[in-house]
C-alpha cells in the first residue's frame, strides 16, 4: 500500500491534531518521496504534527513557482543529502504583473523558485530530467509533459533579459504504477489535466484511475469543467483535487463524480494500492 498524505495545500482537512497550517501551495508525501514543498516550513511542521517522517530521500519538484518550492530549504540536508528532482527550465526567473485581484502591478514580483541551482546543491543532489525517472520502483517522475489538449500557462518568466509569456515548460507531476492502475499526484498542472493525465499512463503502462492534488482548474471556465467531467466519468476510482483546482471546478466535479470525488486538505491521508 502507498499513502499519499497531504503536507501543504490551501485549506487544512482535519482539526487533530492541533496545530496543522494552511497556506496557498501545495506538498504531498507520496510514500517515501515527496512532491514539492509549499511556501513555508508549513510542511515540514505539518509533517512533524502527522507523524510523517521528514527525511525524504527522493523530493520531486512540479515546477518552478514559489508556492511548491520555497519551504525546499527545511528538507535539504549537507550531511546526508537528498536527491531532487527537477526540470532544467527550473532555475528561470518567473514574475507576476497582474495578480488575481484585477491590479496591474507597476512592478512585477518575483514569483520562482527563491534558490539559486548552486545553493540547492549545498544540501541535495539534484537531478535535471526531461524524460520520465523512475524515482524509487513503481514511482515516477514525469519530466516534461505534451501538450496535445488544452494546457495552463501562466504569468511570465525572464528570457534573455525580457519578460515574456511564461508556458510553464518545467511543469512535471508524479505518477504511482499500482496493482489498480495509475494514481497521479500533481502540483499545479499547468500542462493541463488531461495532457498529463495521458502522458502518466503512456509512461506507467497502466490507466489512470487516481487523480490527487493540484488540477488548475480554477483557470477554466464552467464549459470546460463540464467537458474534463465528461471525459473523466467512468475513469477514476478517486478524485481529490487541491490548491488550484478552485472552488466552482469542485463543486461541479463533486457533482458529475459523486462516486469519486473526494475533499481533501492538510492532513488527508490517501491510501493507494501496493506498487506493481
Amino acid at each position: 500500500m502507498v499513502t499519499v498524505t497531504i503536507l501543504a495545500d490551501n485549506t487544512v482537512a482535519t482539526g487533530i491534531p492541533k496545530g496543522l497550517r494552511g497556506e496557498w501551495g501545495f506538498a504531498a508525501a507520496v510514500g517515501d518521496v515527496l512532491l514539492d514543498t509549499g511556501q513555508s516550513s508549513s510542511a515540514l511542521d505539518n509533517a512533524r504534527r502527522l507523524d510523517v517522517a521528514t527525511d525524504f530521500d527522493d523530493i520531486v519538484l512540479s515546477h518552478a513557482h514559489y508556492d511548491h518550492t520555497m519551504g525546499l530549504d527545511a528538507f535539504l540536508d549537507p550531511s546526508d543529502k537528498p536527491t531532487v528532482y527537477c526540470h532544467p527550465d527550473i532555475w528561470s526567473e518567473r514574475f507576476i504583473r497582474e495578480p488575481a485581484d484585477g491590479r496591474t502591478l507597476d512592478d512585477p514580483i518575483h514569483i520562482g523558485i527563491p534558490y539559486t541551482r548552486a545553493e540547492v546543491d549545498t544540501g541535495a543532489d539534484v537531478v535535471e530530467h526531461r524524460d520520465p525517472v523512475e524515482v524509487r520502483d513503481g514511482v515516477f517522475a514525469l519530466g516534461e509533459i505534451p501538450r496535445n489538449h488544452a494546457d495552463n500557462p501562466v504569468h511570465l518568466r525572464k528570457r534573455d533579459g525580457e519578460l515574456v509569456d511564461d508556458p510553464v515548460t518545467d511543469d512535471q507531476a508524479v505518477a504511482v504504477r499500482t496493482t489498480d492502475g495509475t494514481a497521479l499526484v500533481l502540483g499545479c498542472c499547468h500542462a493541463g489535466l488531461r495532457n498529463t493525465v495521458e502522458y502518466a499512463e503512456t509512461v506507467t503502462g497502466t490507466a489512470v484511475r487516481y487523480v490527487i492534488g493540484g488540477t488548475h482548474l480554477v483557470a477554466r471556465d464552467e464549459a470546460e469543467i463540464h467537458a474534463i467531467a465528461d471525459w473523466l466519468d467512468g475513469k477514476l476510482e478517486l478524485f481529490a483535487g487541491t490548491h488550484c483546482t478552485g472552488f466552482e471546478a469542485e463543486k461541479i466535479l463533486s457533482d458529475r463524480l459523486p462516486d469519486a470525488f473526494r475533499s481533501v486538505g492538510v492532513g488527508s491521508a490517501i491510501d493507494l494500492p501496493a506498487t506493481a
